[in-house]
């Protein structure tokens, strides 16, 4: 049995999967702690794991982050990342790191997984080896390791070959590094210095490069090819389900009264803005309503959670919305879906072979859009506040063009045949048993 410190970020979409990750855990048999906010304790203890709360400076409510972190209100492109990343990931750092070494000290663990976002993990690689835990970097967004064959991570610019496309990288990389990305790197490593005496390990961005194993949570057809790839890296495959089901719910009491409509014969196309950037419909949901208000399609929205109430204005009589959906069942039965690029629901999208129209812009959704639209599988509107007319165009060229169909299922083949959270677990094992915190234990 392995002993292991689950960490992650209090936003949903950081500890979803990363609950999938302890559930599989604890199912296998080990002993699993969980580090997160106290507004997950819940679901945290549901999957079998025992809980270990955030020390208060570094939780917050991610109901309404624009409350919490007020300065971000209005920013958008470099300077909204760079509050973000700073604020809401980098500040956290000294005391998530110093919950980590209490927990570690009281529970000793062979293995610490932690999302890619939470600093105190990278932090904790300044000990060395042999006197910390295997630090194993869990990839819930899409891969940000710093290569030749990439521009850098954030700027949503798909691959370019040849020596032509090195140099770009190159200056691209520079200019990121230094410039774009130059104060956060500084505040990164005043945090670090004040923390453990030394700088921060890397360039914030790459630091999963220094972690002893990076775990990233989609399969190869689906991220940037690099003939730099550390050995490191393994493509797992994603790890959550849908999670549209409450407890003690059943598929059968999610279906609305409209179901059967769904096999009517016209083309059906999902909508969603997911459980976090769905505030305000009018960004993506609207102007799909809007745009497809007189094609001969059914549009299915799902408000993520909010009331069906909150979607105001008239409904075209092909819409049809629902507060939740079962999406195993829901997306068997769509032709397009129309969200803003949740790393999670686009991977479940194509686990189905369902074909995209992404428009997201916050958060990872930047280079989740790319890689859908780099890999075939769909359009990238590339806007955080798409247009009727866009959106509209967009589903129409994705229906009429199987090659997004074709491209979406050649994905999708992989992802159902990955193995997700079991081969995550056998490298754990591996770890484990060759930890060398364990050397005259048992």
């Amino acid at each position: 049995m392995a002993s292991v410190l689950v960490c992650s970020s209090p936003l949903v979409g950081h500890v979803t999967p990363m609950l999938s990750v302890a559930a599989g855990l604890v199912q296998r048999g080990h002993d699993v702690r969980f580090l997160t906010g106290q507004r997950y304790r819940d679901r945290v203890e549901d999957t079998g794991a025992s809980f270990v709360p955030l020390p208060p400076e570094a939780d917050f409510d991610d109901t309404n982050l624009d409350e919490a972190f007020p300065g971000r209100v209005g920013l958008k492109g470099p300077k909204g990342i760079r509050f973000d990343i700073k604020e809401i990931f980098m500040r956290p750092g000294k005391a998530q790191y110093e919950a980590v070494l209490a927990t570690l000290t009281e529970h000793p663990a062979d293995a610490v997984l932690a999302e890619s976002l939470f600093m105190g993990a990278a932090l904790l690689l300044s000990q060395p080896r042999s006197s910390r835990p295997a630090v194993v970097n869990c990839g819930i967004v899409p891969l940000s390791l710093a290569s030749r064959d990439t521009a850098p991570y954030g700027l949503g610019i798909p691959p370019m070959a040849g020596a032509a496309g090195r140099l770009r990288n190159r200056a691209l990389q520079t200019l990121t590094e230094k410039v774009v990305f130059g104060p956060v790197q500084k505040y990164a490593d005043a945090v670090a210095l004040d923390t453990t005496g030394r700088p921060f390990p890397t360039f914030f961005m790459d630091w999963p490069r220094a972690a002893d194993c990076l775990v990233q949570f989609t399969v190869p057809e689906f991220e940037y090819p690099r003939s730099d790839l550390p050995g490191t890296v393994h493509f797992v495959g994603p790890v959550s389900q849908s999670g549209t089901k409450s407890a003690g719910e059943t598929a059968a009491d999610l279906l609305p009264g409209w179901w059967e409509e769904l096999d009517a014969g016209r083309p059906v196309v999902h909508v969603t803005q997911g459980t976090v950037a769905n505030r305000d419909f009018d960004d993506l949901i609207r102007p799909t309503i809007d745009g497809l208000a007189d094609d001969d399609v059914l549009v299915v929205v799902s408000t993520g959670g909010r009331p069906v109430a909150d979607l105001a204005g008239p409904l075209p009589d092909n819409v049809r919305v629902a507060s939740y959906l079962p999406y195993d069942q829901l997306l068997a039965k769509s032709d397009v879906l129309v969200t803003n690029g949740g790393y999670g629901g686009v991977q479940f999208a194509l686990r189905h072979g369902v074909p995209l129209v992404v428009a997201g812009e916050t958060e990872e959704k930047t280079e989740v859009c790319a890689r859908v639209a780099w890999s075939g599988a769909g359009i990238n509107l590339r806007t955080n506040r798409a247009t009727p007319e866009a959106v509209a165009r967009a589903v129409r060229t994705v229906l009429a063009n199987s090659s997004y169909r074709e491209a979406s299922g050649r994905i999708g083949g992989s992802i159902r045949t990955s193995r997700g959270v079991d081969e995550l677990a056998e490298l754990v094992e591996t770890i484990a048993a060759s930890s060398p915190l364990r050397d005259g234990a048992e």
